[in-house]
């Protein structure tokens, strides 16, 4: 049976099988995997069962969807290959997996974090980079809504104040 085992510091071992013919992975508690981790979606991606081949589907995240340090946005993933959710890394194992891993295991935990020194220089640790991968996301949506509102709200006041003055001067 094939599952998905996290590998990112502090997640360490947090394994899930995957049953069912979809499985939601997301940040929020309706995903049927749920990885309560900042840089994940709150509907990061799916995992789809077709036969004997594991898909992987990016449900438009934030900060993407990568097999092997590649980004996707619908692709395979093979047994022992890293699925990457925004900065969480976990590695697909199935039955087969196991014989192969064993012989060559290169899991590697990456500490992440803030060293003591660093805090009493002043130094700044930028733990995202620079990396386009995790820039945000253009919120065109809202400004309009805000420029529409504060017209809308301007509009009302004039006709308030003109209203007013009819009033005063009659």
């Amino acid at each position: 049976m094939a599952r998905l085992v996290v590998l990112t510091e502090g997640f360490t071992g947090r394994t899930y099988e995957l049953k069912v013919d979809r499985t939601t992975v997301g940040r929020v508690e309706d995903n049927a995997f749920q990885i309560p981790e900042a840089s994940v979606s709150s509907h990061h991606c799916e995992i789809l069962l077709r036969g004997d081949q594991v898909i992987v589907k990016d449900l438009d995240s934030t900060n993407g969807t990568y097999i092997n340090g590649q980004k996707v946005s619908e692709s395979p993933l093979q047994s022992g290959q890293i699925l990457r959710l925004g900065q969480l890394e976990m590695r697909l194992e199935t039955g087969e997996a196991k014989e192969a891993s064993k012989k060559q295991d290169r899991t590697m935990v990456v500490p992440a974090g803030v060293k003591l020194n660093d805090l009493d220089s002043g130094t700044r640790v930028d733990v995202l980079g620079t990396n386009p991968a995790f820039a945000k996301k253009s919120n065109k949506v809202n400004t309009i809504t805000i420029t529409v509102g504060i017209i809308l709200g301007t509009i009302i006041l004039v006709f308030l104040a003109i209203a007013f003055l009819q009033t005063q001067s009659r």
